[in-house]
C-alpha cells in the first residue's frame, strides 16, 4: 500500500503555509524529474487552521469580496489572491483546511476524478455524523441541502497537487457574509456545529477525515513532525 505522510500544522498564517506547500511540491517534482527510484518523498497531507483570511482563485472575481480593506482590518481578516482554481472562499478558526500534496501518477492522472475523491471523503465524514451530504452539478464542493459545508480548490504542476479542501467544523459562519462564497449566489453555508446544534470534537473530525482519505486513496497514513519533513525537502 502507498504511504501518505501526515502533518498537522496547528494554527498557521496562510502565506507561510502556502510557501511550505510549494516547497514540498517542488521536492516531489524534483525527484520525479530525476527519475529517482530510492528514498523518494512520499505524498503529503497537511492539516492547518488559519486565522481569518479570504483567498481568491486565479479565475475568480474580486468583486465577490464584499468588504473594504478597512472593514477587513476591523474584523481581523486578510485577503490573498492565489493560484488555485475556483473563486473566493474564507478560512478561519474552527475550520479544517487540508492540503494534499499528491503525485497523481501514483494514483490516477485525472483532476476531475481527484476532486470527486476529495468530495467523497467529506461526504463520508458527514455520513458519520448522520447527515446526507452530496454534490451539485457544475458546483465543486460538498453540500448539505442548499448549504455548502466543504469548499474545494486545487492546482497541479506535473500532476503534483497543492491547495485542497476547507471543511467547516466549528466555524464562525458570519465571516461568509462578507463574500459571495465561491462566487455562487443564492446558496448558503453550514458547518458540523450548525447541523449538530453543538460544538464538534475537532480532533475526532480530523481522525475521520484521515480514515476516509486512507480508504478512498488506498494509502497508509504515517504521522511526521514538521522538522522531519523540512529535512526531507531541503
Amino acid at each position: 500500500m502507498k504511504k501518505l505522510l501526515h502533518l498537522d500544522l496547528g494554527h498557521q498564517e496562510y502565506i507561510p503555509t502556502w510557501d511550505f506547500q510549494l516547497a514540498v511540491q517542488a521536492k516531489i517534482i524534483q525527484e520525479k524529474r530525476a527519475e529517482q527510484k530510492e528514498n523518494r518523498l512520499e505524498d503529503v497531507l497537511l492539516f492547518v487552521e488559519h486565522p481569518h483570511v479570504y483567498t481568491l482563485g486565479k479565475s475568480g472575481d474580486a468583486g465577490n469580496l464584499l468588504a473594504s480593506e478597512d472593514f477587513l482590518k476591523a474584523v481581523n481578516a486578510t485577503y490573498v489572491p492565489i493560484d488555485r482554481g475556483g473563486d473566493i472562499t474564507y478560512h478561519g478558526p474552527g475550520q479544517l483546511v487540508g492540503y494534499p500534496i499528491l503525485d497523481l501518477h501514483r494514483h490516477f492522472t485525472d483532476l476531475h476524478k481527484y476532486l470527486r475523491f476529495l468530495e467523497e471523503v467529506m461526504i463520508s465524514v458527514c455520513a458519520d455524523y448522520g447527515f446526507e451530504a452530496g454534490r451539485k452539478e457544475k458546483l465543486t464542493g460538498v453540500w448539505v441541502g442548499e448549504e455548502k459545508i466543504c469548499a474545494l480548490g486545487v492546482k497541479a504542476s506535473r500532476w503534483v497537487t497543492i491547495h485542497g479542501f476547507a471543511l467547516n467544523m466549528n466555524t464562525n459562519l458570519d465571516y461568509f457574509n462578507y463574500i459571495v462564497p465561491c462566487g455562487i449566489t443564492g446558496k448558503g453555508v453550514t458547518s458540523l456545529q450548525k447541523l449538530l446544534g453543538h460544538l464538534v470534537d475537532e480532533q475526532e473530525v480530523k481522525e475521520r477525515v484521515l480514515a476516509h482519505f486512507s480508504r478512498l486513496f488506498e494509502v497508509e497514513i504515517e504521522a511526521i513532525r514538521k522538522s522531519e519533513l523540512e529535512k526531507r525537502i531541503l
